[in-house]
């Protein structure tokens, strides 16, 4: 490239640091880089004051995975699923900046609310009408996603944005697509793609045992898990993780939460168990008599969710062992759960005050714990970068033909929910 061209066409590149302020407003961390609150710079003379959520991602330059989720949510548009504003490549230290709509609330830090609330004692309930609306909205984004080949793959709380005070209020905005993924019928195996997903209280039993497919069942499973967790505040699959660096699928303890829960799985509830990669693993290591007094309706009645309630009864058939037995989401959107009182709203605080803190600026101590939590996740982040690196999708992301397409109008009950 001419050297001329290339001064004159950097001196004319907008700057992230000449247009925003972030100086010090960090408010997360993630896997893959920092995120800070930003605010335009001038706002008073500008007509744009809006906040903005501007994530850094860590290392220099575009590696495959940025340029994944850059491709995804450039072509990705619904009111369920976080917005990419604009993106930023900084020259002088190749440091990529991805700009979003700034969510003040996630369902971590709302969750965490509760919890703490419950702890000390307090009656600080989560009202089942947010609830609902909070859960609608999820299978709404997913609905899309789904509609248009692509599975997330990393659902958990922290990546369930809710807008806060603003035109957006109460909104819930699907975020960090850093492990999505384009799926194909027929189903490319496992090994084709990046075998490692990171969290495992919401990865979805075939994944533990080898499964070598991603279906959108795995979305669905994760989905179960946080509606457990919004209805009792408590994860539902919480074990330790102390071996989240292996790449192998296999995960004993996480399964032996899922059956300690859920009990172990009949040959009738699950017919391709046996086929299951990691099945002789299972059956060497689990006796399915040590779980016989396990069930999800047990466990929920100590959390005082009723076995009868259309809600459990919905819970139920998101979190079904067989992945070919779960709702999909569309069909879970058409749950009767939805058609009864309280109606699910298109704020989830149903216009009443929001009561939860709003996000506070990472402090220097956070900041050194950041360091440290960091060196500790380079491998996997190393890991997990290099295997989606050497995935075979090296040609340009689309989404099939022409833009992404919302879902076609299905013959849903006149009841249901009209946002």
């Amino acid at each position: 490239m001419d050297y001329e061209f290339k001064v004159k066409t950097s001196s004319e590149r907008e700057k992230v640091e000449d247009l925003f302020d972030f100086e010090g407003c960090k408010v997360g961390r993630g896997t893959y880089g920092h995120v800070y609150k930003a605010r335009p710079k001038n706002a008073n003379e500008r007509s744009d004051s809006r906040e903005y959520a501007l994530k850094q991602i860590e290392g220099t330059g575009i590696s495959m995975s940025a340029c994944r989720e850059i491709a995804l949510l450039r072509e990705l548009k619904h009111t369920n699923v976080i917005n990419l504003q604009r993106v930023f490549l900084s020259h002088a230290d190749r440091k990529v900046y991805l700009l979003f709509d700034f969510a003040e609330h996630d369902l971590w830090h709302i969750i965490k609310y509760h919890r703490t609330a419950k702890a000390n004692k307090k009656t600080v309930v989560t009202p089942r009408s947010m609830v609902k609306s909070l859960l609608y909205q999820i299978l709404n984004g997913i609905h899309y996603l789904h509609s248009n080949w692509v599975l997330h793959r990393d659902l958990k709380p922290a990546n369930i944005l809710v807008m806060g005070e603003g035109p957006d209020r109460g909104k819930v905005k699907i975020a960090d697509m850093g492990f999505a993924r384009l799926f194909n019928s027929p189903l490319k195996p496992l090994a084709d793609l990046d075998p490692v997903v990171v969290t495992f209280w919401y990865r979805a039993p075939e994944l533990l045992l080898g499964a070598r497919h991603y279906t959108k069942a795995i979305d669905i499973w994760a989905i179960g898990c946080i509606f457990a967790e919004l209805l009792t505040s408590e994860p539902i699959f919480h074990c330790r993780q102390e071996d989240i660096k292996t790449s192998n699928p296999y995960h004993h303890d996480q399964l032996d939460r899922i059956f300690n829960v859920m009990g172990y799985p009949l040959d009738r509830d699950w017919e391709d168990l046996k086929k299951m990669p990691e099945h002789p693993t299972l059956t060497k290591d689990f006796k399915r008599s040590s779980y016989q007094g396990c069930s999800l309706s047990k466990y929920m009645e100590k959390h005082k969710v009723k076995s009868d309630s259309k809600a459990f009864q919905l819970l139920q058939r998101l979190l079904l062992m067989d992945p070919t037995k779960r709702l999909t989401s569309e069909q879970a959107m058409n749950d009767p759960y939805f058609l009864e009182d309280p109606m699910p709203t298109a704020d989830v605080f149903a216009g009443g005050p929001i009561p939860y803190p709003k996000r506070d600026f990472l402090t220097e101590e956070d900041n050194d714990t950041d360091k440290a939590n960091a060196q500790a996740n380079d491998k996997v982040r190393s890991s997990i970068q290099n295997a989606a690196d050497s995935g075979p999708n090296a040609k340009r992301v689309r989404l099939g033909p022409g833009p992404p397409q919302p879902p076609q109008p299905h013959n849903y009950q006149q009841q249901r929910p009209q946002f």
